[in-house]
């Protein structure tokens, strides 16, 4: 395989603290962001990823200051969303130290503020995010969700990735709903079909449990391997999955 496999820890922040929840409720605490990155890169995390989970339907940007604390710590790529609207708060967001924002509902609900990014920021800055569940009345079988899962849009989740792929962003991440902290693996017909019509990375997210899961991700056609509960429980480790998944072929990161 070519393309490098890469481990993302997601740090779930609600009220400046790392929570993680299941299908986007029933929210526990999971730590300090800051104690929390540190201990990820430490252990061989390869991106991190944080997403303000209230930023959304709370109508309000994400939590610079936490975003500052953790640019300072982490030694590895940094995703950040939830809240990033537009153009301006994408740009705080990048200069408290991110290296790329993610953006899910505003894109949707304004694509246009996809290409203002792209051009703004450049492709490699920008991520959309694309919270997924299934609905076997829309072609695909799965519909768009948005205001952090709380919305059905009507919109074929495979249609919308398409559409994001056409401003040329180099990643899209898909949540499964239904997945999310669920610890029942990911969705991989939702990976499946997303990979085959995008030339952009897919990011497998949602429903991690055990070893076995992440290397079906990638057999499905992510590349980004993302995760929360699993690390932050320490139920699996990023050194235990690399190996698993190099003892199965996969070309990851050391």
């Amino acid at each position: 395989m070519s393309t490098r496999i890469r481990i993302m820890p997601c740090l779930d922040m609600r009220n400046g603290r790392v929570v993680k929840g299941v299908h986007f409720i029933d929210i526990k605490d999971a730590g300090d962001p800051v104690e929390c990155a540190i201990a990820y890169c430490r252990a061989g995390a390869d991106e991190l990823a944080m997403l303000d989970i209230t930023a959304t339907v709370e109508n309000r940007p994400t939590l610079i200051d936490v975003v500052k604390r953790v640019a300072e710590v982490v030694t590895v790529p940094f995703t950040v969303g939830g809240g990033i609207a537009d153009v301006k708060s994408a740009a705080a967001v990048l200069e408290a130290g991110a290296d790329t924002i993610s953006t899910s509902s505003a894109a949707f609900r304004k694509p246009a503020v996809i290409a203002e990014m792209v051009k703004e920021f450049g492709r490699e800055c920008v991520t959309v995010a694309i919270d997924v569940d299934v609905n076997p009345k829309l072609p695909s079988g799965y519909e768009v969700y948005i205001d952090g899962g709380r919305t059905a849009t009507g919109k074929d989740a495979v249609e919308w990735a398409k559409q994001v792929n056409g401003y040329g962003v180099p990643v899209i991440l898909p949540t499964s709903k239904a997945g999310d902290g669920a610890k029942t693996g990911y969705d991989l017909p939702v990976i499946r079909a997303i990979r085959k019509a995008v030339e952009a990375e897919v990011v497998a997210s949602g429903g991690a449990g055990k070893l076995e899961h992440f290397y079906e991700a990638v057999q499905a056609g992510a590349t980004i391997l993302l995760a929360a509960s699993v690390f932050h429980f320490n139920t699996i480790t990023i050194p235990d999955l690399k190996a698993y998944l190099r003892k199965k072929g996969v070309n990851v990161a050391s």
